[in-house]
C-alpha cells in the first residue's frame, strides 16, 4: 500500500502545485496590473476560499454532484431522463477531482503574497520594460515573474503543506494519500508501528518541500533606490476585455467559495426547517470552543513571551532561536504531530504516575493520552507559530524609544513589557489569538487522532457524517465552520483596506 500511497501523494502534490501556481500568480497579476470594472470587488473575493477547509469543499461537491444530488437530478429532469445511469458525469471521486478541488481552495496561499509583491513593485521597472517595447505579457514574463519568484515559492510551499496535511478531502474523494494511509493503518488496523513508518516518509517529504522552497528563494532579494518607490499604474482595459477579466477572475472564487458555501447554506437551512437543530450540535460546538479556546489562550500567552524574548533575554541570540523553533510546528502535518506526541505524552503520564504513587500512594488519572490535554498540546505545537508571528509584528510596530523611556521611569524589561508594550500590542495579540482559534476549530487530522473517547467537535462530526454517506446531516456543522473561517479573511481585509487607502491608487 505504501508505494501506491506515495505515488498518489506525489501526483496530488504535483497537480495541486501547478494549479495553485497558475491560479494564484495569474489572478494576482490580473488585479495588480489592470484596471477594469469590478476589479476591487474581485481583489477581495479572491481571498474568500481561505475560509473553507478542503474537507468541507469535498463534502459539499460530493453531495452537490452525487447522481441523486441536485445538479444531476435537475439535468435529468430538463433532458427528460429517468435513470441516473442515463446521464454520465465525470467521476469527482478521483485523483483529478481531488486536484481540482484542492487547487480551487488553496490558490489564495499563492495569490496573497504574490499580489502584495506585485503591488509593491516600483513603477520605473515596469515603465522601463514598456518603454523598451515590451508588451504586457512580455513585461509579466521577463520582469514581474522573476521578481515574484520568492513570493510564489513561499505560497506554493504553504499550499502543498496544506494539501499534504489534508485527510478529509482525500479520503472522501477516494485518493489514498500518505496522510489517509497513516490514519487507516493506525485506527483501522491498530498498527501504530506501521503508521509511524509512513509518518517518517511524510516527514521526509515535508523536509523536501521546505528545502525546495528555501532553494527557490535563495539569493532572490530585490531593492530600489527610492525610499517609497512609486507603484506601477494599472493599465485600463476595454469594456469587453474588462468583462472577460472579471469573469475569468470570478471562476476560482465561484468554485472555491461561492458554490460550496451557497450550497451548504441552502442545505443547512432546509435541514433546520425540516428537522430542527441537530441534538448533538450544542455539545459539538461546546467541545470545539473548549479545546480551541484553551489552546488559544495558552498559545497567545506563550506566543507573546516568545516574541518578546529578544527584549527580555540577556543572550540576544536566544530570542530569534526561540522564535524559529516556535514556528516549526506549523510545517508538520497533523498526523505526524499526533504520532510524534504519543511518546512524550506517555512518558509524562508515566512520570506523573510514579510521582503520585511515591508521594500519595495512588497514581493520578492520565493527563496526556486519551484526554483533552493531548489535543490541546497538538494544537499548541501546530499553531503556536501564528501567535508568535502576529505578536512579533505588533511589537515591531512600536516606537524604538519606548524601552529607553520606560527605563528612565524606573521600569525593567519585564515591567516595560507588561505595563507599556503589552497594552500597545494588544490588537496584534488579539488578531493572532483569533487566527489560532480558527485554525484549531478547523483542524481535522490531529483532532481525529487525539480527541478524547466519545468526544465530537464540529470537524470530526462532519467527517463522520461524510464517512457514513449522510451528507445532509452534517451541513449545519459544515456551515458553522465556514462562518468561523471567515474571521481570518475579515482580518486580512481590515489590514488591506487601510493600506490601500494610505497608498492612494497604488
Amino acid at each position: 500500500m505504501l508505494p501506491q500511497a506515495l505515488w498518489q501523494t506525489g501526483a496530488l502534490l504535483l497537480g495541486v502545485g501547478a494549479m495553485v501556481t497558475v491560479l494564484g500568480t495569474g489572478t494576482a497579476w490580473l488585479v495588480a496590473a489592470y484596471e477594469f470594472p469590478g476589479r476591487r470587488l474581485l481583489e477581495i473575493g479572491l481571498l474568500l476560499p481561505l475560509a473553507v477547509p478542503t474537507y468541507i469543499v469535498a463534502y459539499a461537491y460530493l453531495d452537490l454532484l452525487h447522481p441523486l444530488g441536485p445538479v444531476q437530478s435537475t439535468l435529468r429532469d430538463l433532458l427528460g431522463l429517468t435513470r441516473p445511469r442515463d446521464l454520465a458525469f465525470p467521476e469527482i471521486r478521483s485523483l483529478p477531482g481531488c486536484i481540482l478541488l484542492l487547487g480551487f481552495v488553496l490558490y489564495p496561499y499563492v495569490y496573497l503574497p504574490t499580489r502584495a509583491l506585485f503591488r509593491m513593485q516600483a513603477a520605473n521597472l515596469m515603465e522601463a520594460a514598456r518603454t523598451l517595447g515590451g508588451r504586457p505579457a512580455t513585461t509579466f514574463r521577463r520582469v514581474a515573474l522573476p521578481l515574484a519568484r520568492p513570493a510564489i515559492a513561499l505560497g506554493t510551499s504553504l499550499a502543498l503543506m496544506e494539501a499534504l496535511n489534508d485527510i478529509g478531502a482525500a479520503e472522501f474523494l477516494g485518493v489514498r494519500t500518505l496522510t489517509v494511509q497513516v490514519y487507516a493503518t493506525w485506527i483501522n488496523r491498530s498498527d501504530l508501528a506501521g503508521a509511524a513508518q509512513i509518518a517518517l516518509v511524510m516527514l521526509a517529504l515535508v523536509m523536501v518541500l521546505v528545502a525546495a522552497e528555501r532553494r527557490a528563494r535563495r539569493g532572490r532579494s530585490f531593492a530600489t533606490a527610492a525610499q517609497r518607490p512609486r507603484r506601477m499604474a494599472r493599465l485600463p482595459l476595454s469594456r469587453a476585455a474588462g468583462a472577460a477579466a472579471l469573469a475569468l477572475g470570478l471562476l476560482p472564487v465561484a468554485c472555491g467559495f461561492l458554490i460550496p458555501a451557497g450550497f451548504l447554506g441552502h442545505s443547512a437551512a432546509a435541514r433546520i426547517l425540516r428537522t430542527g437543530i441537530p441534538e448533538r450540535l450544542p455539545a459539538e460546538i461546546a467541545s470545539t470552543v473548549l479545546y480551541a479556546g484553551i489552546a488559544t489562550l495558552i498559545a497567545a500567552a506563550i506566543g507573546f513571551l516568545v516574541a518578546a524574548s529578544p527584549r527580555l533575554l540577556a543572550r540576544k541570540s536566544w530570542g530569534p532561536a526561540l522564535i524559529r523553533v516556535a514556528g516549526l510546528g506549523y510545517a508538520l502535518p497533523g498526523t505526524i504531530l499526533a504520532i510524534g506526541l504519543l511518546g512524550p505524552l506517555a512518558l509524562a503520564d508515566g512520570a506523573l504516575g510514579e510521582a503520585g504513587r511515591a508521594l500519595f500512594g495512588v497514581a493520578p488519572a492520565l493527563v496526556g493520552l486519551g484526554t483533552g490535554g493531548a489535543l490541546v498540546t497538538a494544537y499548541l505545537v501546530r499553531f503556536l507559530g501564528i501567535a508568535v508571528g502576529t505578536s512579533e509584528a505588533g511589537l515591531a510596530r512600536l516606537p524604538g524609544t519606548l524601552p529607553e523611556a520606560s527605563r528612565l521611569l524606573g521600569h525593567g524589561p519585564l515591567g516595560t513589557l507588561r505595563r507599556i508594550q503589552l497594552p500597545l500590542a494588544w490588537p496584534a495579540l488579539l488578531s493572532g489569538a483569533l487566527l489560532v482559534f480558527v485554525d484549531c476549530a478547523k483542524e481535522l487530522p490531529a483532532t481525529l487522532l487525539l480527541r478524547p473517547l466519545n468526544v465530537e467537535t464540529l470537524a470530526t462530526h462532519l467527517y463522520g457524517e461524510a464517512a457514513r454517506g449522510t451528507y445532509e446531516d452534517g451541513t449545519v456543522a459544515a456551515l458553522l465552520i465556514v462562518l468561523v473561517g471567515l474571521i481570518p479573511v475579515a482580518l486580512l481585509l481590515r489590514v488591506d483596506i487601510p493600506e490601500r487607502a494610505s497608498s492612494g491608487a497604488g
